[in-house]
Parts: C-alpha cells; structure tokens; sequence
C-alpha cells in the first residue's frame, strides 16, 4: 500500500472520530486534502504535470462548490421570509400515522427542490411543533432522513453526489429524473408502510403556524418562497436550453432573487432590511460543511492524480465480476464512509469513454450513493443533521430505522434493475 494510501486512511479516520476528539471535520479535511497533494510533488507520484492535473481538478471542485453557495443562499433567503411557514399551515391532519405519511411525502417532494440537508432541518423543525412524545418524534426524524434521501436520490440538485455526477457529464437531468423517481419512490414506502405501525396517538394542532418575528408580509413570504423554489428548479432548465454548466445558472438565479429581494424591500428602514437578503443569509450558510467537501475532494482528486484509484478499480473488477453489484456494494459503503468521497472516486474509476453519459452504471450509482447513506445515521448530511436536532443516539437508529432503510434500498435496487432496460 502506498503512502499516500496510508495518509488517506488515517487522514479519514480521524475525520470519523470527529465526535470524539471535538475537532471539526472541516480542519481534518483540509489538512488531509493539502498534505496528499504535497506528498504527491514531493515524491513525485503525479509526474511532470502536477500543477495542471491540480488546476483541473481545482476548476471540477470549484463548480460544486459556487453551485451549493447559490443553492444555499437562496434556501436561506426564504427562510429569512419564514417562507416555510406557508407550508407547515397546510397540515390539517391530527391523526399521528396519516401525518407520518404527509411529513415523509413532503419531504420526499421538497428534498429534490431544497437538498436533502436543508429539506431534513426544515421537516425536523415541522415535526416538533406537531408530535410531542419523545420515540414518536424519533420515528418521525428517522423517516425524514430515509424520504430527504430519497428524494434527493433523482434530482439534479436535491443530493451533493448527485450534482456531482451532473456537473460532471456523467447524468442528464431529465433522465435521471425519469428512471430514478420510481425507484426512489419504493425506497421510501417500503421503511414507510412498516413504520406506520410503530407510531400511535395524536399530533398537536395542526393549524396555521405563528409567523416568526420576521419584517416580511405575508405577500412578501409568498412571493419570496414562490421565486425561490422557481429559481431552483429553473436551474437544470437553464442548462438544459443553454448547455452552460449549473454553477452559472445558480449564481445567475441567486442575482434575480437578490434583485428581487432588495426591491421588495428598498421602501423600508435599514433596521428592518438588514435582515431580508443574500447579504445577510451569508452569515446564515454552513460554511464548515462547503469547506469539508473542498479538502475531501482535493484528497480524492490527489489519489486520483497518482493513479490510487485506478488501482483499486482494477482490483474491484477483478473479485467481483458484476458491475451492478459493484455499484451496489459501493452504496452499502456509503453508509459507513460518506458519499462525496466514494461518488468521487467512483468517478475516477469509470471513466467516461467506457461509460458515457446516463449508463446505467452512473444511474444506479447516483442511487446507491443517495439512498445507501440512509442505512446508519451517520451516512449521510441528513442524518447526522437529525442526530444532532434530535438526539438520535447510534444505537436507537441501528435498531429501529436501519432494518427499514435496508429494505427499502433493496427494494428500490430491485425496481431499477427490473426496469432498466425497459425505459
């Protein structure tokens, strides 16, 4: 094993021992990412090229990265408004069961729209203000976190592997749209259908919430969530029609809504602004989070570089034959190791001339690596934002929602390869 392997799997152990030794992952993740690429000049494993290899594989991180600012200034935006609210009076339902399923179903919907994090934070905020015991409100974080994947799994911008594998020519939006919405669709009612009978009683009144203390209107709420959600979901349009990438078409709906915004409110004291905006949702963004994926992805892009990951492609292919359980094999990793890294590398592993845009390979992975994570609390942003809000201990998870969340990846496996070559 190399060294540069060694300092991968140590740099990542610590990175999982995150809890325990209190140092942020972001830090690790950096230094881990910095360190490869210096072993890689000063041993020369990256050859003559290295700057450029590094100047390519810094201009591939940079679009994922100026892609989710965008996606998570506007989703701010509308929080700023308490845009959420107008959601959260929809429910009308007191019976705890039927509200499960309205919950996960709005999170499912809401996921390929918001991300999977942000959709998480938001449904988890919901469900505490409608469910009061304490394993019912367990069950509720844990089927949120299992619908956010999921939902996330067939969308473009809805999970970050899966705008990984978009920005990088490996899916189209409209077809991975189309074959993966059934697919992930099963993988939330399987866990769902059995999780219903693991929650009893009534939700709290559900009628129309309390705005927060916000200087927006009611018109102003609308319209900001309205222009918010249309923005986001223009964005694969926008590349679509124009065939530039995502990050422009983010930053390019991030300065209509900032537009937007500053007009609506220009009339009003500065007081009362400085709280409506991108300028003031800056502040608001998990920053730790987009550093994270910067020094994961430079390690990955430095493995890569020196031909790692190559290497273990070959030696994967070479013990297990069968491309689809590969890929699924790499799903159940993803709910141990986190997906970024794994869909990263998977990428360098098949490469674009065998495997072209919208393979089935690319598919079922955006799959796996969506819906994989589910399977433990800590495979995923979702469930390690759940863990934190809620309290989910590891153990409670293990024993209640993974047995569902592993059904219902299998089952969702199961969909996609019974109908891959039909559609």
């Amino acid at each position: 094993m190399s060294i540069l392997s060694i300092a991968f799997i140590i740099g990542y152990f610590i990175i999982a021992l995150e809890r325990r030794l209190r140092v942020e992952k972001a830090a690790s993740a950096l230094i881990l990412g910095c360190i490869l690429w210096v072993i890689l000049a000063l041993t020369g494993s990256g050859g003559h090229g290295l700057l450029g290899e590094l100047e390519t594989h810094l201009s591939e991180i940079a679009a994922i990265v100026f892609f989710l600012l965008g996606a998570m200034t506007i989703v701010e935006v509308i929080g700023e408004h308490d845009g959420f609210a107008i959601l959260t009076s929809r429910i009308r339902t007191k019976n705890l069961r039927g509200l499960l399923w309205i919950v996960s179903f709005l999170t499912f919907f809401l996921s390929p729209f918001l991300d999977n994090l942000t959709t998480t934070i938001v449904m988890i905020a919901i469900s505490q203000k409608l469910v009061t015991k304490s394993e019912n409100r367990l069950f509720f974080a844990g089927m949120i976190v299992v619908a956010a994947n999921a939902g996330g799994a067939f969308s473009p911008i809805g999970d970050v592997t899966t705008t990984m594998l978009w920005i990088g020519g490996q899916i189209s939006a409209q077809r991975i749209i189309a074959r993966l919405f059934l697919p992930s669709l099963v993988s939330l009612l399987v866990p769902l259908a059995i999780a219903t009978f693991f929650v009893k009683g009534q939700a709290l009144d559900t009628g129309p919430d309390a705005a927060k203390d916000v200087q927006a209107s009611p018109t102003e709420r609308r319209a900001v969530l309205v222009i918010g959600i249309a923005l986001l979901v223009g964005v694969p349009f926008f590349k679509i029609v124009t065939g530039l990438p995502p990050y422009l078409g983010i930053l390019f709906a991030l300065g209509i809504l900032w537009l937007i915004t500053d007009l609506m409110h220009r009339g009003k004291p500065e007081h009362q602004r400085a709280g409506l905006g991108p300028a003031s949702a800056f502040a608001e963004i998990d920053l730790p989070s987009l550093l994270f994926f910067i020094g994961i992805l430079l390690a990955v892009a430095a493995l890569q570089t020196a031909g790692v990951l190559a290497e273990a492609s070959a030696w994967l292919s070479a013990k297990v034959r069968s491309q689809d359980l590969m890929v699924v094999i790499l799903g159940f990793l993803s709910s141990v190791v986190d997906n970024v890294p794994l869909v990263s590398a998977a990428m360098g592993m098949f490469s674009l001339d065998k495997f072209p845009m919208d393979h089935r390979v690319w598919e079922l992975l955006a799959y796996c690596a969506g819906t994989g994570g589910s399977m433990l609390v800590i495979g995923s942003a979702a469930g390690i934002a759940a863990m934190g809000i809620e309290r989910i201990s590891f153990g409670w998870y293990l024993k209640r929602i993974t047995p569902l969340a592993l059904l219902g990846f299998l089952a969702g496996v199961a969909v996609y390869l019974g109908f891959a070559d039909g559609f």
